[in-house]
């Protein structure tokens, strides 16, 4: 079950690098290409992204013990 949240957790590390490289200018043809806010903002999502998968990938459940 847990697997199932590195889908999310890898749709919002992608979405907030693309943000990230946006707010910086790196990535330029849109209206958040400069504007610091969305680099913070793809930060944030980055981190969020980070901690799921973190979540998702490093806790096990107890095996039972015979």
């Amino acid at each position: 079950m847990r697997r199932l949240l590195l889908v999310p957790a890898a749709v919002l590390v992608v979405i907030g690098l693309v943000l990230t490289l946006q707010g910086v200018g790196v990535l330029p043809g849109s209206f958040m290409t400069g504007e610091r806010q969305w680099a913070a903002i793809g930060l944030a999502l980055i981190i969020v992204g980070l901690v799921l998968a973190w979540f998702a990938l490093g806790t096990r459940p107890a095996r039972p013990r015979a």
